[in-house]
């Protein structure tokens, strides 16, 4: 087992109506005037922006909305909303909604505070010295974002989905009523399933040191998603199904499951960005595209692990069968394995080629990953 630190601030308060004391949250931390962020108008006809707002409004707190943000957040919208933020002097950022405002919250947080322009940030030009304090109402389980300091925007001008993460980005506090995300249609349950299970296997199947207590939390992590998948397809009320799903997809990425690991990497998610930044897929569609060839392709380089995967989550014997176990899964329940199904050619690959060896360099694994690895994997997506 590595050495390690783990640190995570991030308050969760879970459970049903708990969105109603995000108002008592923010006032606890001195906030007088925050930005509120959300993604559609939904939350408004569900009633949950109501309920907000008559929560902070209980507590004296002003606030400034900023609606309008979309999957697969873009850093035109960031800096919009670092306009109003700066205009209107607010103290913090509220999000509610799912990983999307999540993410972009935290680039507003940050980029509210910094003196440059805040794609500096994700290019990685300047660092993160400070940030607004950071506040969410979770509408959607998937990106873990709710309790990590990572967030995942998209320059629309450059083509290029990069990444921040500092101490200053860690929510606060972080709402989780799994009953808020009841009405998650289908296609996005299945899609942050398969968020989930990527978060999960990256260093479990990458790292030079992987605990075996850490490779028994990523399982039960993955084992839970899949049982609960499927009970929410059958029965998308089952509340305590929702809940079980819910901790999953925060566990998955609040650092815990890489405690004690090394030496591992995101090679899924370096080359899914560029489906997203490219073609705008849906993040998690694009992972369960990704993940299967990928695996294919990986595999022999960590047999043992592999064996295990197949073994725990599948009851199998080999790497390849719990590969192909993983791949039937994800059809079973109706997410893209194919980049065919995502409208992606092979007309479409030299130009996704290149924007994955641009990845490459901003993970640190273009020697791993070169033009020859990247192709025969893409390929293999067809």
């Amino acid at each position: 087992m590595d050495n390690f630190t783990f640190y995570n601030p991030t308050t969760i308060d879970f459970g049903t109506d708990k969105e109603q004391q995000i108002g008592q949250h923010l006032g606890a931390h001195g906030i007088k005037k925050v930005l509120l962020t959300y993604g559609s108008d939904r939350i408004k006809r569900d009633g949950l922006f109501a309920t907000v707002t008559k929560s902070l409004a209980a507590q004296g707190i002003a606030f400034v909305e900023f609606g309008g943000i979309v999957s697969n957040p873009v850093i035109s919208t960031v800096r919009e909303a670092i306009a109003l933020a700066r205009t209107h002097q607010v103290e913090a950022v509220l999000a509610v909604g799912g990983g999307s405002v999540l993410d972009s919250s935290k680039a507003i947080a940050a980029g509210v505070l910094h003196e440059g322009d805040v794609w500096e940030l994700f290019s990685r030009e300047a660092s993160i010295q400070a940030a607004l304090p950071i506040f969410s109402v979770l509408t959607l389980a998937a990106t873990g974002s709710e309790m990590n300091n990572g967030a995942v925007v998209t320059n629309e001008d450059t083509k290029e989905k990069f990444a921040i993460g500092s101490p200053h980005t860690f929510p606060k506090v972080s709402i989780v009523n799994p009953a808020l995300m009841q009405t998650v249609s289908r296609d996005y349950l299945v899609y942050s399933a398969a968020d989930i299970i990527a978060h999960s296997i990256e260093g479990y199947f990458t790292a030079k040191v992987q605990p075996r207590f850490q490779s028994r939390l990523v399982e039960a992590v993955i084992n839970t998603v899949i049982e609960t998948t499927e009970i929410l397809l059958a029965d998308p009320a089952d509340y305590d199904a929702r809940a079980q799903f819910a901790w999953a997809s925060t566990q998955a990425l609040n650092g815990l499951t890489y405690a004690g690991t090394a030496g591992f990497s995101y090679p899924n998610h370096m080359i899914e960005h560029s489906l997203s930044a490219l073609f705008n897929v849906p993040h998690g569609a694009g992972l369960s595209v990704i993940m299967p060839a990928w695996m294919k392709w990986y595999h022999s380089r960590n047999r043992e692990q592999f064996q295990r995967f197949a073994k725990e989550i599948f009851g199998l014997e080999t790497a390849e069968q719990g590969i192909a176990a993983l791949e039937k899964w994800f059809d079973k329940i109706g997410t893209p394995t194919r980049l065919s199904q995502l409208g992606i050619t092979e007309a479409d690959l030299p130009a996704t080629i290149e924007n994955v060896l641009g990845n490459a360099k901003w993970f640190g694994i273009a020697e791993i990953f070169t033009r020859d690895v990247v192709s025969r994997i893409l390929k293999s997506a067809l």
